[in-house]
């Protein structure tokens, strides 16, 4: 949720611990890759659920900025996931994947 951690206490912690893990994701896949282990991190956007639902005031506010213009289903970031646990994604290492309906573009 790029847009706005920046304006409210913490967004530097936040925004630095996002860059750490994806460094991270980087680091452990050059590591592990001779073993045939892959390592990716997936970065979802607004999700519908109970604790960041799609309704309300402040949704209205981030949707305004999702390219797709409507927050993500779990299921939506359950298929990424799957795909990449999957042999169809061998190739796929070291990757940070946003699922976000364009939010970050």
């Amino acid at each position: 949720m790029l847009p706005f951690w920046g304006l409210e206490a913490g967004g530097t912690v936040y925004a630095m611990t996002k860059a750490g893990v994806a460094g991270f994701t980087r680091a452990l896949a050059r590591e592990v890759s001779s073993r045939g282990i892959t390592v990716n991190t997936v970065q979802p956007g607004p999700v519908d659920t109970d604790m960041n639902p799609a309704d309300g005031p402040y949704a209205e506010i981030i949707r305004a900025h999702i390219a797709a213009g409507r927050y993500g289903t779990a299921d939506e970031v359950g298929s990424l996931v799957t795909y990449l646990a999957g042999p169809d994604a061998a190739y796929i290492t070291g990757a940070t994947i946003n699922v976000d309906g364009g939010y970050a573009a």
